[in-house]
């Protein structure tokens, strides 16, 4: 089975999660990061694109989620719950290994809502 997060990954992702705690902390305006990975559903609509980890709990991930219904939003998702998905065919959660986040997380979502689903 594919390893979701690889470990270069889950370090940025937790390093954009302390930068987003931090300015919850200091009353700032938190960082739009850019994903850092993007998993999807090989047999179904499911796309979810990350950009941080809490560091408190590295289960809980923030990103852009698409569960294939035309209603991309932004918010946490457990990774757990992610791994635990299947499509129609049984098919588990796959990390494509060719992404690079070419824009913010924002900017991936306002696409996202204006198309319907996550152009990535």
């Amino acid at each position: 089975m594919m390893k979701l997060i690889l470990d270069s990954q889950f370090q940025k992702l937790i390093e954009q999660g302390r930068a987003t705690s931090a300015a919850q902390l200091e009353g700032t305006d938190e960082p739009d990061h850019m994903p850092v990975v993007k998993l999807f559903t090989p047999d179904a609509n499911c796309t979810w694109l990350i950009s941080e980890l809490d560091p408190d709990d590295p289960d809980l991930a923030f990103g852009l989620c698409d569960l294939g219904f035309g209603c991309p939003e932004l918010g946490s998702v457990r990774i757990s719950e992610i791994e635990s998905v299947r499509g129609a065919f049984g098919l588990p959660v796959e990390r494509d290994r060719h992404f690079a986040a070419d824009r913010s997380l924002s900017a991936y979502a306002d696409l996202a809502r204006a198309n319907g689903r996550i152009v990535a």
